[in-house]
């Protein structure tokens, strides 16, 4: 009698233990708290690619004879292009084309048709920064009478657009553990990343710094070589998070 008493009052006794220890040792159920974070990096690096735009002008009083002049020196000036850049990875495209007339507006009388002036623009891409100056002078000396602009870019390929990006998402992930750790908690998971801000502005050169009157027409052999000066850009990056922290 007394041992199956004993048998009962330590059974009991264990399923109480065993109760207390289940009830402390409970896995504690975690709250989930959703950040979102922004990392933001800005670098600056040289630039990778240079674009050039060159505009050849004619003018005739036929408008065959305005078209005609422009073909002759706009496939010169594409030669001469193509010379210069050969080894290099260039790009040369028509950014526009116009055959317009010119008319007298000042006589006091119906517009009369003086002449036709005809424009074919062609734009350069080149990933060789010391060939601008040199694309410049042959493109002018082969008929090109107006240089229309420059700007030096980072291509998307770049390495630099890489590693903005990387630092901006260290960043953002930073900050989201700085918030965890402030809150007593951890990072359980990555819901959303995505890339977000606005990309870096190419730099426009000014050409009346860069070439002395390379906007201007030029009707004759330039002796001295155009200094072009690419300088740096900023590059931006910003990478969006948005995480769940556990408390």
């Amino acid at each position: 009698m007394n041992n199956t008493l004993y048998k009962v009052i330590a059974l009991g006794l264990f399923l109480v233990l065993l109760a207390t220890a289940i009830y402390v040792f409970r896995p504690v159920e975690s709250r989930l708290t959703r950040v979102t974070v922004l990392g933001d990096s800005q670098a600056k690096v040289a630039p990778d690619t240079a674009v050039i735009t060159f505009a050849v002008v004619t003018q005739g009083k036929q408008a065959v004879d305005a078209q005609q002049e422009n073909a002759k020196r706009s496939e010169a000036v594409k030669k001469a292009i193509e010379a210069i850049s050969a080894d290099a990875k260039a790009e040369i495209r028509t950014s526009n084309y116009s055959l317009n007339p010119e008319q007298d507006y000042y006589s006091g009388k119906m517009p009369k048709i003086l002449g036709y002036e005809v424009k074919n623009t062609v734009t350069i891409s080149i990933d060789k920064m010391d060939r601008v100056g040199a694309i410049i002078d042959a493109a002018t000396t082969a008929g090109a009478n107006s240089v229309e602009g420059i700007q030096f870019v980072v291509g998307e390929t770049s390495p630099a657009q890489g590693d903005a990006l990387a630092l901006a998402t260290k960043q953002a992930m930073a900050k989201a553990e700085s918030i965890a750790a402030s809150l007593n908690g951890k990072i359980v998971r990555v819901v959303q990343s995505s890339e977000g801000g606005a990309p870096f502005v190419p730099m426009q050169t000014d050409l009346y710094s860069a070439s002395a009157n390379a906007s201007m027409n030029v009707d004759r052999k330039p002796m001295i070589s155009t200094p072009v000066q690419p300088g740096s850009l900023n590059v931006r990056s910003q990478v969006i998070l948005v995480v769940d922290i556990a408390i």
